[in-house]
């Protein structure tokens, strides 16, 4: 099938049918009492990875899961269009619509997405879904039949489908919204991949990608309620900083990751990764992309006034590395900051706040890649990094030609779980972490993972 003018008109009128769209999505978001259970299981990627006994980013999956769910819903139209034009039905069916998005705002308010933005979203499909019935109808009337028709679905049986897809779709929002860095290009991209199938011109794919980006988290709200409603619990994670968080071939493992199953497992819930970074994790917890984050994550009272954290779990402070046969010549801070000396720092960290603040003479060399920045120091391509004193215990271990060169630490740090600003979260952390520390399990994963990934392995378990 070709592509008719209409749709290219209506895009013209996108603004138009948004504003139109959010409005009747605002009334709707309203009837909050529509019945609508919540989910007897976690979203999908997140089961698999259970399931497979693998920590990983559940994100990047849940896209995937998003853009296969569109390209569905899409792909049920002509079943829609011939189980209508058999029944004489019109194409457009209000009532049901209205239904619809009824069921949608009712489930995204208890995903805690923001209901009209997620209506949109919705609403976007349904009128897309419009169109293609109505092309399916032009084309079987010049056809002079109805290939489908043959044997048809029932138009109940594929609404029931609808529904199904609809919900996949919540599911994977619930893990990604509010879509921003890969995830959003990564919908983006799915999107333009599926719109030659269902013959939809690009600027359909733009409008329908817009719609998904626009969709944001409600403030606030009974988060612990949320977590067992769902049986997910988000954790957002870095990736990048062993002995607490490293991906390695699409894997994650470390203390911190072992650390957020086992507080799952004590919620009755399965743990969803989501990732993060150092940069962006104060905008992340701002926007409710998570529930708890852990990543060897300090304490900060930029966090502190966005979100809750945990009792401490491990206590250490920064220190100086460098190369060993610079031992003598980096062993105070006076040292490091002078001319010449190039100082090596990830972005958004409390390492780099700490060179910022102390270093003023020295040259400071930012590396984005956490994973790859004690080799810059190797390879004599930086001199120094300030880190906090188990990193640099973990890369002295792993990398013999670099050297703690200050004996102690420089600052007092400790390290928290970080989560959304929820009292009965925070309780129910800190009553698993009591146990948890009584046990020793997070002084006994931490040495785990440091025998682990000095060895050159990561901390996968397998069981």
């Amino acid at each position: 099938m070709t592509r008719n003018g209409t749709r290219g008109t209506r895009r013209h009128s996108a603004a138009a049918a948004g504003i139109a769209g959010a409005l009747a999505c605002l009334a709707l978001a309203g009837c909050a009492s529509v019945s609508v259970a919540p989910p007897a299981q976690a979203p999908d990627s997140v089961a698999r990875a259970s399931a497979a006994g693998a920590a990983i980013f559940a994100d990047a999956t849940a896209a995937r899961e998003l853009t296969g769910a569109i390209d569905e819903r899409l792909a049920l139209m002509r079943d829609v269009a011939a189980a209508k034009w058999m029944s004489g039905a019109p194409i457009r069916d209000a009532a049901r619509e209205e239904v619809v998005l009824r069921q949608v705002a009712a489930r995204a308010s208890v995903l805690g997405l923001e209901p009209v933005a997620t209506c949109a979203f919705f609403d976007e499909q349904i009128s897309l879904g419009r169109e293609l019935q109505q092309r399916w109808h032009e084309a079987w009337k010049t056809q002079g039949h109805c290939p489908p028709c043959a044997a048809p679905a029932g138009l109940q049986a594929v609404r029931e489908r609808i529904d199904a897809v609809n919900e996949q779709q919540l599911r994977a929002l619930y893990l990604l919204a509010p879509l921003g860095g890969s995830s959003l290009g990564a919908v983006a991209v799915g999107v333009q991949e599926l719109a030659p199938r269902h013959g939809l011109a690009r600027s359909d794919a733009d409008a329908l990608a817009a719609s998904v980006a626009a969709i944001t988290r409600t403030a606030g709200g009974p988060t612990l309620e949320r977590i067992r409603a769902t049986k997910v619990l988000r954790v957002a994670t870095t990736g990048d900083y062993a002995p607490f968080s490293l991906e390695t071939d699409g894997h994650l493992s470390g203390a911190d990751i072992e650390l957020a199953t086992s507080l799952a497992r004590y919620l009755g819930v399965e743990p969803g990764f989501l990732r993060t970074s150092w940069p962006t994790l104060l905008d992340d917890l701002r926007n409710g992309r998570f529930d708890v984050a852990l990543s060897g994550i300090s304490y900060t009272a930029d966090r502190a006034e966005l979100g809750l954290y945990s009792a401490a779990y491990h206590e250490g402070g920064k220190t100086i590395l460098a190369r060993c046969s610079d031992r003598e010549r980096f062993d105070t801070v006076a040292a490091v900051d002078r001319p010449g000396v190039r100082v090596i720092v990830n972005p958004g960290g409390t390492n780099e706040r700490y060179v910022r603040e102390h270093v003023h003479a020295a040259t400071i060399i930012v590396h984005s890649d956490n994973r790859t920045v004690f080799d810059e120091i190797v390879a004599g391509r930086a001199d120094v990094m300030v880190t906090d004193d188990v990193e640099a215990e973990l890369q002295s271990r792993r990398r013999p030609a670099l050297c703690r060169t200050y004996p102690g630490t420089l600052t007092r740090g400790e390290k928290r779980i970080l989560m959304t600003p929820d009292p009965a979260l925070q309780a129910a952390v800190d009553a698993w972490l009591r146990a948890a520390m009584a046990a020793g399990e997070p002084a006994r994963e931490l040495e785990r993972a440091m025998k682990a990934y000095a060895g050159g392995n990561d901390t996968r378990r397998t069981n």
